[in-house]
């Protein structure tokens, strides 16, 4: 049994004017209270910066994954994610994020930013600045070259990779179709099965790429009460889900802000000075959040905004709202490319903060200071197509012209 909440909302997530522009709507929630019981979904919704920022960071929620159903054909897509630490809590979460981390720590995300540079030149380059679409021909394959090249992943296969991450995300929204559940779960196949293969490779022969220092990242924990040592590894079904998720969420996030945030930058007519570069990275972030909903599970007993959940009850961080939070943002609903502090959430909190955000971050800032400083006139050539999605928030395609500087 639940607990009576303070309110209800009939909120729809999926309907059309809602996916459309959330946020007048997210607003109205907001300001009748941080919570609200959400039959349609049966789980609290959370509308403030302050409730949403304690539900990332309170240990007795958590993020428990649970197979969508026991059905043998889904077995593909749930593999990947009960090996993936954004899907466990600590100890199992400590302990996968340690290992990952040992390995993409190691000076990856410097180590690309020339990289990062040369790739944003070159596909600015081949478009046609009097007419392009900016996320299919720029936003888009940047990312996802540079996470491949990464992991260690041959980059003919970008195309595969970006369209298997596709089909895998549809999965996180509300009510996914029959054929989301099918492409999800033939994409999870294919893409483990390319790391799988990768993985194996790299064990016998390393190099120097993110899955090779996944396969030997190791670290050494007591064994029990005796104090002895042991040698933990990532077993090779998680090397296969941590890659998978690291490029899932390395070049998803930088895809959708990279065009939510250049569409509201547009939109407001203001353009960052160069040393303004990375504070309105922040501002992409936060003004129109590419990840809206974060859920969590009660695991004990535990008070949200005055409301007492039981273990088993849902409550969903919805981190648009909180980033849109007046409370917290003067100004919450425009877009100042000088915004400092911005005390966003728009990468999470607590044990499960991104831990791709300094890969997203200099990607953004480096793309956006190549596109800006090659067509300083930038603007929107059309209405931009979003992708008609919610909880993952983005554009399918954002028409954008532009004069080269001479």
């Amino acid at each position: 049994m639940r607990s009576d909440p303070m309110r209800s909302t009939a909120l729809d997530l999926t309907s059309p004017e809602l996916v459309a522009d959330p946020y007048p709507a997210l607003a109205e929630e907001r300001a009748r209270g941080p919570l609200a019981w959400h039959e349609q979904s049966g789980t609290f919704l959370t509308f403030d910066h302050a409730t949403v920022s304690a539900v990332l960071r309170d240990r007795r929620l958590g993020r428990i994954w649970k197979d969508r159903e026991p059905a043998a054909y889904l077995e593909p897509f749930n593999l990947l994610h009960r090996h993936q630490m954004m899907e466990n809590e600590p100890p199992e979460h400590t302990r996968l994020r340690r290992l990952v981390a040992s390995a993409f720590n190691r000076g990856h995300v410097e180590r690309l930013r020339p990289r990062v540079r040369e790739l944003a030149a070159q596909l600015l380059a081949e478009v046609d600045p009097a007419g392009f679409d900016v996320i299919g021909e720029y936003a888009e394959p940047l990312p996802v070259l540079v996470i491949a090249e990464l992991l260690g992943v041959p980059t003919e296969l970008a195309p595969e990779l970006r369209a298997w991450s596709q089909a895998i995300v549809r999965m996180y929204e509300v009510s996914p179709s029959d054929a989301v559940v099918e492409a999800a779960v033939g994409a999870a196949a294919d893409f483990a099965a390319v790391v799988r293969e990768l993985a194996r490779e790299r064990a016998a022969e390393p190099r120097d790429d993110l899955v090779s220092d996944l396969v030997r990242a190791s670290t050494l924990r007591p064994a029990g009460g005796d104090g002895t040592e042991r040698t933990e590894r990532l077993s090779e079904e998680e090397v296969v889900a941590s890659a998978v998720l690291l490029l899932n969420a390395g070049h998803e996030a930088s895809v959708n802000v990279f065009g939510n945030g250049l569409v509201a930058m547009l939109r407001a007519g203001v353009s960052p000075r160069e040393d303004q570069l990375a504070t309105c990275v922040e501002e992409m972030l936060r003004y129109d959040s590419a990840l809206q909903l974060f859920e969590r599970t009660a695991t004990r007993p535990v008070q949200v905004a005055g409301v007492e959940l039981e273990p088993g009850q849902k409550v969903a961080a919805l981190l648009g709202a909180a980033n849109r939070d007046p409370a917290v943002f003067e100004d919450a609903d425009r877009f100042r490319v000088d915004r400092d502090p911005n005390l966003h959430v728009a990468f999470g909190a607590g044990v499960h903060f991104c831990l791709g955000a300094p890969l997203a971050r200099m990607e953004i800032v480096e793309s956006l200071g190549h596109l800006l400083r090659t067509l300083p006139d930038l603007s929107l050539a059309a209405e931009p197509e979003p992708r008609g999605t919610f909880v993952l928030r983005g554009y399918r395609t954002v028409a954008v012209s532009g004069t080269p500087v001479a």
